[in-house]
């Protein structure tokens, strides 16, 4: 019987007085929670009560049920449609980190090695650990000796070498101390030896789940929600102030009408009549302020591009994370992985007279053949064919570095030492083609000391002087310095006795570079990110000398005053120093996860919008604090939860590109804000000073449901099509706090809502305009060419719009989607002329008509270009 576990009877114990290993889960929002926290937006809100205020004219005999149904539509579709991306994407999500989970342990039971599901362990319990195993739960070693990767945790991708823990040793307080020889944590991965551990602390209480329970905190609101709440505010301040005014305009005008305003005041039945007309205009004008087109754009905008980023692997779980990533300020990254490649490489081999080769491929013969030797027979990894197979990342990198070589005939090992930390190397005697040495692999520091000759590139034995010792010394410094780690390979020509290596005598094969290299395409991506305004911090559990030499290659640290700082540094300074450094900051390194959520904090706290990567449970409190948090495809289920968006593929080019994507999507938002604003200024602007110059409906209702919802919904299609262009990465972020509405879009809107207006004006009181059309009683023809005219410029100024500068057709051919909904539109226009009738206040026009009706639908390009134009000459100035 094994003389580590639990008994049956020992585990049920365990399990009633201190429960199992079992994860709180944190709570999962429905279909119905998401769809509830849609209806929460404040467009949405005005929608709802405008809504609400027709279906109690309706009711009264007074509204157009119409034009009710329409509003209601608009809030079903812009609220469903985002949702349903949400949830769609969120199940398939779901379905992933169930697939992640199943993961089933080894524990001793009675006795006997049983399996059991991971959340069935109870503390005590004696795990089984083999090469390949995720730790399940937080314990001491009992038997044994493994190497961990805890980079899932402490970010730090040098291996934990784990010890059996001494029979007095204890917990401790629970400082988190991920260094400690004898602690194992849940998260980390075995990837050398074999052992036997004790389960101490489990689900909720270990390190990985109580990172899990900080993921229960409260967001705070993107930066759109943000900025869409103060534009619904003063929405809502020009439509109520528009409605009651154009309401207290109407009463005036029909008392002007009267005669006599003492008797039109005292006429009871006619007082209320007009009363309920003009607070239904005004109720209409109110509505028509409100962009209905608005959430539904956004919607739709978001889901596009949701599915266009999956197609450069990036996996957006909440539509919000799209777009406040094109508002960030500031971006915490790891290294690991993000952007470096995330495994070790053999980038340099050197010789003993500091000759340096790039690659396996051109070593000289010998020189191949005994890296060869020393990688495939000199290791604790299994061999198959001569090839590697398993082992931990150093022997994986030296397996991919000597990749499909083979010897013709290979030596058989005899005798194999493995690496241990007092000696620090391995070494293996071979035999064969009646040769027989031994071959050595380890620490430059220790086997140099040890060797006495090198090989040169003829394959013979030369003496290695101390000269030539010191001259690579100072070599393997300087490539130190680059986050490179030296490994050196030897040979000994005779038998060995015991089991260590003879102190002098051994010949130097050469010394392999190794580093865990920089992703050529994250430097490119790093320089447009930051090109684009984002300041980039690079956090990781390296030592110092790592990460700065990982940050130089990868152009992260570029000047002096840039700061690089260490976990200590940062314990040692108040959250005010933090602030004010803040700025220069590039580099944390030996970082712990409290960190990250401290530097998010604070960075928040100073209104910046900030974005955090990360694989690892320590990375999953800053992931869902950060205002967009990345999560890479690799990473622990926890931090997958935590984040807004996953880079399936573990690039910083990817997060470059979901940072251009958020960009795209707040411009085509902006865009489109503009082109209905300006439609909804124009119109509450005629509805205002119609009744003062004697214009009786220059707009009806049925009209200004046709411009003020179907129209609208069209164009959300239209702009949701805009494509990304590198172009909005030069631009500078977006302010958190500012509005969504800028100075430059207001003139936009100001000087097309303006014009607009005055060609409202034109048609409804000058002769000449009048005289330009056919001759009826009612002026049904310039009626019917106004409403035309004025669909046309809004059609017109969608152009004037989509580009800010003076080529309107500008990457058309990547929106073609725009050209076929405005044709559309002016298609329907068309036909309303035909069959609009009564209802629509139409009839047909002829050649002439439509011809005065183009051009004055065209103008509107004519004085924006004038704009830009102008606007263009006082920048340059």
């Amino acid at each position: 019987m094994n003389k580590f576990g639990l008994t049956t009877e020992e585990a049920s114990k365990a399990l009633s007085e201190q429960g199992n290993n079992a994860l709180t889960q944190p709570p999962r929002e429905t279909f119905w929670d998401k769809l509830w926290e849609n209806f929460k937006d404040p467009i949405i809100r005005i929608l709802i009560l405008a809504l609400l205020v027709n279906v109690v004219f309706v009711y009264m005999g007074h509204g157009d049920w119409i034009e009710t149904m329409g509003i209601f539509l608009a809030i079903i579709l812009a609220t469903f449609v985002s949702t349903y991306s949400e949830y769609s994407n969120e199940n398939a999500f779901q379905k992933l980190q169930e697939e992640a989970s199943r993961i089933r342990c080894k524990v001793w039971r009675d006795g006997e090695p049983v399996e059991l599901h991971i959340d069935d362990i109870v503390v005590g319990d004696a795990v089984i650990l083999e090469a390949g195993d995720k730790v399940p739960v937080d314990g001491i070693l009992l038997d044994g000796d493994v190497k961990l990767d805890q980079a899932a945790l402490n970010g730090e991708s040098k291996e934990a070498h784990k010890l059996i823990a001494p029979p007095d040793f204890t917990w401790g307080d629970g400082t988190i101390d991920f260094l400690d020889e004898h602690k194992l944590f849940r998260g980390s991965v075995v990837v050398e030896g074999q052992g036997i551990m004790q389960a101490v602390k489990i689900g909720d209480s270990s390190i990985y789940g109580q990172l899990t329970q900080e993921l229960k905190d409260d967001e705070r609101d993107s930066p759109l929600k943000l900025k869409l709440k103060g534009l619904a505010h003063h929405i809502s301040q020009f439509g109520y102030a528009g409605g009651v005014l154009i309401a207290l305009a109407v009463m005036l005008h029909k008392a002007y009408l009267y005669g006599d305003f003492g008797a039109y005041f005292a006429n009871t039945p006619l007082l209320l009549s007009d009363l309920v007309q003009a607070v239904i205009l005004g109720i209409i004008i109110i509505v028509m302020a409100v962009p209905e087109g608005l959430p539904l754009m956004i919607a739709i905008v978001s889901s596009l591009n949701m599915k266009k980023m999956l197609r450069d692997n990036v996996l957006v779980r909440k539509l919000v994370g799209i777009e406040t990533a094109g508002s960030l300020n500031l971006l915490f990254t790891d290294k690991t992985g993000t952007i470096t490649k995330g495994k070790l490489e053999v980038v340099r081999f050197i010789t003993g007279d500091r000759q340096e080769y790039p690659a396996f491929d051109v070593l000289p013969a010998k020189l191949k053949a005994f890296t060869y030797q020393n990688v495939v027979l000199n290791t604790s990894a299994a061999v198959s064919d001569g090839a590697m197979v398993g082992g931990n990342m150093t022997e994986r990198a030296l397996s991919n570095y000597v990749g499909s070589y083979r010897m013709e005939e290979m030596l058989h090992r005899d005798k194999f030492i493995p690496f241990n930390s007092a000696n620090k190397y391995s070494w293996a005697a071979v035999s064969g083609n009646s040769e027989r040495y031994c071959l050595a692999k380890g620490a430059p520091e220790k086997l140099i000391l040890q060797t006495s000759h090198y090989w040169d590139e003829e394959g013979n034995r030369q003496p290695l002087t101390e000269e030539m010792k010191k001259t690579l010394d100072d070599r393997m410094l300087e490539l130190a310095a680059d986050a490179i780690r030296m490994l050196a390979l030897c040979t000994y020509e005779s038998d060995i006795e015991g089991d260590e290596l003879p102190a002098d005598g051994l010949t130097l094969v050469g010394i392999l570079g190794i580093r865990d290299e920089v992703r050529p395409e994250a430097i490119e991506a790093i320089a447009e990110v930051q090109d684009a305004g984002v300041q980039i911090v690079m956090i990781t559990g390296d030592r110092r000398e790592t990460a700065v030499a990982i940050a130089k290659d990868a152009g992260l640290l570029q000047r002096p005053n840039e700061l690089v700082w260490t976990s200590a540094e940062l314990a040692e300074m108040s959250d005010e120093q933090v602030k004010l450094e803040l700025h220069k900051l590039r580099v944390v390194a030996r970082a712990l996860p409290m960190d990250k959520s401290r530097l998010v904090r604070l960075a928040q706290e100073m209104n910046l919008v900030v974005g955090m990567t990360g694989d690892g449970v320590n990375d999953s409190p800053a992931l869902k604090k950060a205002d967009v948090g990345f999560a890479m495809g690799s990473g622990t289920e926890v931090a997958k939860e935590a984040g807004d968006i996953v880079i399936l593929d573990d690039n910083f080019l990817s997060i470059k590109q979901a940072i251009l994507y958020g960009r795209t999507i707040y411009n085509s938002i902006c865009k489109f804000i503009v082109f209905q604003l300006t439609i909804n200024f124009s119109a509450v602007a005629i509805n205002f000073i119609a009744p003062f110059i004697g214009i009786d409906k220059p707009l009806t209702i049925t009209q200004i449901l046709w411009i003020n919802l179907v129209m609208d919904t069209l164009a959300a299609l239209a702009f949701g099509g805009e494509p990304a262009l590198e172009k909005y990465l030069r631009e500078k972020p977006k302010d958190r706090s500012a509005p969504i509405v800028s100075k430059k879009m207001l003139s936009t809107i100001t000087m097309g809502g303006v014009y607009m207006t005055f060609i409202a004006i034109l048609f409804y009181k000058s002769s000449y305009v009048d005289h330009l059309f056919r001759n009826a009683p009612d002026h049904i023809y310039t009626y019917t060419g106004f409403f035309c005219t004025y669909i046309f410029m809004a059609v017109a100024n969608g152009f004037n719009v989509r580009v800010s500068g003076l080529n309107l057709l500008e990457h058309i051919d990547k929106n073609k989607g725009f050209l076929n909904v405005m044709a559309l539109i002016v298609a329907i226009q068309v036909l309303l002329t035909y069959v609009g009738g009564r209802i629509l206040r139409t009839t047909p026009l002829n050649l002439h008509e439509w011809s005065v009706v183009v051009l004055f639908g065209l103008s509107i390009i004519v004085v924006d270009l004038l704009r830009k134009s102008v606007c263009q000459m006082l920048e340059k100035k």
